[in-house]
């Protein structure tokens, strides 16, 4: 294939008008004689990566389903997404070894829509002081015996933990887990500047969700934002849905930070791309209202998110973020992150052929490309 008239994203050099040619499933510096898909008045992005999200289209992470992963799959795709990291909420251990022996099993065969890149384990280790919608009764100080046995059950299967960093055994627990390929991120925590920052150089890489669940940004106290700033290299997660994160603290933390260090999630829920009404997710009732997915019991108390990656992307930029910038943050961050950047997060020769057109007006999908081939709707 080639993929001819558009104007392709790159982590260094942001858009270009050129060629992209697949050969296979994989991008090629050349085609040859091959289908044309004309790209013309659009951009083209590599597939995004979303490395926490909870569930979409119905379909829940936490179920231990392998129809239910396909079926997020196969929906994510189109609103294209390559990869993501099926992300739990707090729930019993032997409902967490059966999600990662399902997404253990589920990663060694074939399937349509985007891949499993791994469990990203958000709970039990949060402080319940900022749990959110997490179930206070299931919380628990950081365990690595527990994290060994669900990584023995999911043949290494998580990527990704979340952790409050100020709770006993949290530093031992970082350690290990960055030993064992595991990155830390830290989250759902009362931690002080001295906490986070002493996580962080033990091994931690990582912020889930900046500014939702943990201390707050203060000019005397700067709590865990402060911490990772002032760390080198510690990416921070931000979802640009405009309702977690205000607009202008979307624009002031990818100026602290700077586009290389955002890694824009959506953290969606399974109601996500439903319509809104009353959902479950695990024991506790949420409402989805005007693009809100709150606690029903707790109506303060924000659930999660119910839009795409790629619409957080859109609303990035209403936001005022430049499109660039916007797209490293949804693609090429969170694969640096996950140590899949040789393979996924651009269109250079030698990655995975996929792509998504958008309309260079409207920033609406116009087409997904995955392993090399047009997806159909």
């Amino acid at each position: 294939m080639q993929i001819t008239g558009g104007w392709v994203y790159d982590p260094d050099e942001g858009f270009a008008e050129r060629t992209v040619c697949t050969d296979g499933e994989k991008i090629a510096r050349s085609s040859g004689d091959a289908q044309n898909l004309d790209a013309s008045g659009c951009y083209v992005l590599p597939l995004l990566i979303d490395l926490h999200i909870h569930g979409y289209a119905g379909a829940d992470a936490g179920s231990a389903d392998s129809a239910e992963l396909e079926q997020m799959a196969r929906a994510l795709l189109m609103q294209g997404v390559g990869a993501f990291c099926p992300t739990t909420m707090t729930l019993p251990e032997a409902r967490l070894a059966a999600v990662c022996r399902c997404a253990a099993a589920y990663c060694k065969e074939r399937h349509p829509g985007a891949q499993v890149a791994g469990i990203h384990l958000e709970g039990p280790f949060l402080a319940p002081e900022r749990r959110g919608s997490h179930d206070e009764a299931l919380l628990q100080n950081p365990d690595p015996e527990l994290l060994r046995r669900l990584q023995e059950a999911g043949e290494g299967v998580v990527r990704l933990m979340t952790l409050a960093p100020e709770l006993p055994g949290a530093l031992p627990l970082i350690q290990m887990a960055v030993k064992q390929g595991v990155r830390v991120s830290l989250g759902h925590t009362q931690a002080d500047y001295a906490t986070a920052r002493a996580a962080l150089r033990a091994g931690a890489a990582q912020c889930t969700h900046l500014l939702n669940a943990m201390t707050p940004f203060g000019h005397r106290a700067p709590g865990v934002v402060g911490a990772a700033f002032d760390v080198p290299g510690t990416m921070v997660e931000l979802i640009c849905d405009g309702i977690h994160v205000h607009p202008a603290m979307v624009r002031a933390m990818f100026r602290l930070f700077g586009p290389e260090r955002v890694v824009m999630v959506s953290d969606a829920l399974p109601p996500a791309g439903l319509p809104e009404g009353t959902y479950h997710l695990g024991s506790q009732e949420i409402t989805v209202d005007h693009g809100r997915a709150v606690l029903s019991d707790k109506p303060e108390t924000l659930a999660g998110a119910v839009c795409s990656l790629m619409e957080c992307v859109r609303r990035a930029v209403s936001f005022g973020i430049p499109l660039a910038d916007a797209v490293r943050a949804a693609s090429w961050n969170p694969a640096c992150a996950l140590g899949m950047e040789t393979r996924m997060g651009s269109l250079r020769p030698g990655q995975e052929a996929g792509a998504v057109l958008l309309d260079r007006e409207t920033l609406e999908t116009r087409a997904v490309v995955a392993r090399g081939c047009v997806v159909e709707k």
